[in-house]
């Protein structure tokens, strides 16, 4: 059976590096053989909007998260954090999908390791 990492990101897309550095470390674990499931807490949400204009010298997380996606990795963005910003599951790139605390306290005790950003 494969490990599986659970990774909880709160940071928004852009403005900091920590969204950035999280996907790329989701990137690494998928190449070695494991499973990744990414929970996208307040502002974070944003990261799973389609259809992102991507500021100047930033790197493209939406595209990021599909690659992910492409490659077996959960995205959750938090209903609630969703919610209050206007975003709907339609809203998100394909493959994301809106969950719940349920949803995260289930994969944090599936999980071998929780890793927050």
């Amino acid at each position: 059976m494969m490990d599986t990492v659970t990774m909880i990101v709160q940071e928004p897309p852009y403005g900091t590096e920590k969204g950035w550095n999280a996907l790329r470390l989701a990137q690494s674990l998928l190449a070695i053989e494991t499973h990744v499931n990414v929970f996208l807490l307040g502002d974070a949400v944003g990261i799973a909007k389609a259809g992102q204009e991507v500021p100047t010298g930033y790197y493209h997380l939406g595209k990021m998260l599909e690659q992910l996606i492409n490659k077996g990795a959960e995205i959750r963005a938090c209903a609630t954090c969703c919610k209050a910003r206007g975003l709907k599951e339609e809203d998100l790139v394909k493959g994301a999908v809106i969950g719940g605390m349920s949803d995260l306290a289930h994969w944090t005790k599936e999980s071998r390791q929780v890793i927050t950003f």
